[in-house]
């Protein structure tokens, strides 16, 4: 079972970065660059989430019905003439969800390290929300998770560390910050920037796009 960053450098996740790209008209670079930094964040909102009883099941539903996976089964559907409103309000809805009141707080910390527009970001984060749903509700169904347990287990590793790793903290960190702009902006710069050495997202992320 592989991390969210591997998905994205997989012939799967070049044409969900194609797609993405087509949808709001940015480089496929960018929009590259964006998703490899929004799917770890939005893992990380998501285990925050799962970390309460409450949370946890709801999650678990919800990879185990209406987000089985199945959009993943059509992906060149998905694009073809543009994204339906329905996944995109699916979307805002997951990202509510997850996020809160933090949303407009991580869509700006993206956006200033992306290089894209805070709207254009919004739209690529209510694409790639459902797909991420999907991915971990295929994962959850090659892998048997039934159990609150067996989707903390998934999570973690989609997430690409443990709970404990330096990579969650600074995740947890930008979550946790209080929306000022800020210290999130100072979070988002080293979580984001390529000059991580010790690894952790940053030297992923630079990994992954030769940064």
């Amino acid at each position: 079972m592989s991390g969210i960053l591997d998905l994205l450098n997989s012939p799967m996740g070049k044409q969900i970065i194609n797609g993405v790209s087509s949808q709001t008209g940015q480089s496929t670079d960018k929009t590259g660059s964006l998703l490899s930094m929004a799917m770890p964040v939005l893992m990380g909102a998501m285990q925050r989430n799962a970390s309460t009883p409450e949370g946890a099941s709801g999650l678990l539903g919800a990879i185990t019905g209406k987000h089985n996976g199945g959009i993943l089964d059509n992906l060149g559907g998905l694009f073809e003439g543009g994204v339906d409103q329905s996944v995109t309000n699916d979307g805002a809805g997951i990202l509510g969800h997850i996020l809160g009141g933090k949303q407009p707080a991580v869509e700006n910390a993206l956006s200033q390290k992306s290089g894209i527009d805070a709207s254009s970001v919004a739209q690529i984060l209510k694409v790639a929300a459902p797909i991420l749903m999907g991915v971990l509700g295929k994962q959850a169904s090659q892998n048997n998770v039934n159990d609150t347990n067996g989707l903390s287990d998934l999570l973690g590793t989609m997430s690409g560390g443990a709970k404990g790793s330096q990579q969650q903290s600074l995740i947890e960190s930008f979550l946790d910050a209080d929306g000022d702009g800020s210290i999130l902006d100072d979070v988002a710069g080293m979580l984001l920037s390529g000059s991580g050495k010790k690894g952790g997202l940053g030297g992923l992320l630079g990994g992954l796009f030769g940064k």
